[in-house]
């Protein structure tokens, strides 16, 4: 059956350009209204948001533009307020909005940590929180966040971006318990694409393969009403479309009733890191961890309310 977003109102942040383009794009082909949401240019230029907006228009979609910056909570608010103002609903947010700032973390200046932090994290929060209380009140709403692999996996010269982009993953896992109960669903996307913020950073010939319109389809996907996951992580992109998950090793389980020693711990490292039947983490003391501790465990044991 075809994905479909008639009815659907959407917001899409950083959405002038790359990746937030395409998507804006893609919903809008399959018959969302979206608001389209990029800084106005400070050289008084045309607005990129505006010219996204032609192209959707253009195309026989609907859109409307929003030129706020997401770092700042009225701004966030105000593009929210251009999906109720322009459509009287919001269905979908897409929080892609970004910037980089990259340097060692030797060299990195504060001012720059804290300003990507600002845009990537706490623009993601305002946007989202200006929005929950609708999505919770109408019972249906799809969120996507999105992080990276410099936040999940390795990067270099990239401290700030990386601590954002974990920070996003850490704030999705709180709101997806939240959401669920009202059909709020909260997803990530990590992508890969060749866009003007990764310009210089990836080869040429790799830049070709990495169409932004190669992640577009999962966002999509995340956003429509067949979506049927919450909490998880996706990555995409050049043609791959993947699944992320932060996993827990099986590891040991030592006498709970007094601290082990650092010998203890030595003693059964290779036990601890070993990998081979790790499983999604949930927690530090999950189901596997209270059957590992069975031979303590009872109903009045003070672990005994922890869930997973």
């Amino acid at each position: 059956m075809a994905i479909s977003f008639d009815g659907r109102v959407a917001i899409v942040t950083g959405a002038g350009t790359g990746l937030g383009r395409s998507y804006a794009r893609l919903l809008a082909d399959r018959g969302a209204k979206v608001v389209v949401n990029d800084l106005a240019p400070q050289s008084g230029g045309p607005s990129t948001a505006a010219a996204v907006v032609q192209e959707i228009q253009n195309a026989g979609g609907e859109a409307a533009a929003a030129n706020e910056s997401v770092a700042d909570q009225v701004g966030a608010g105000r593009i929210v307020e251009a999906a109720l103002d322009n459509f009287g609903r919001l269905d979908i947010v897409v929080n892609n909005a970004g910037i980089l700032r990259d340097q060692p973390f030797i060299d990195m200046d504060m001012d720059d940590f804290e300003y990507v932090v600002r845009v990537h994290l706490l623009g993601t929060t305002y946007v989202t929180k200006a929005a929950w209380g609708h999505l919770m009140g109408q019972n249906y709403g799809r969120v996507v966040v999105t992080s990276s692999a410099s936040g999940l996996g390795s990067a270099f010269g990239q401290a700030n971006y990386g601590a954002a982009k974990a920070g996003i993953v850490g704030l999705m896992v709180s709101l997806k318990n939240e959401g669920l109960r009202s059909n709020v669903l909260v997803n990530a996307i990590t992508p890969f694409a060749g866009t003007q913020m990764t310009d210089g950073l990836i080869p040429t010939q790799v830049m070709r393969l990495a169409d932004p319109d190669h992640v577009a389809p999962a966002v999509a996907w995340l956003c429509s009403e067949d979506c049927d996951v919450h909490g998880e992580i996706l990555s995409a992109g050049a043609g791959y479309y993947g699944i992320v998950k932060i996993m827990k090793s099986q590891g040991v389980v030592l006498d709970p009733n007094q601290p082990a020693t650092v010998e203890d711990f030595l003693t059964r490292k290779a036990e601890i890191f070993d990998l081979r039947d790790a499983q999604p983490y949930a927690g530090t003391i999950d189901a596997r961890t209270k059957e590992k501790l069975g031979l303590w465990w009872n109903g009045a044991h003070p672990l005994a309310s922890i869930g997973q």
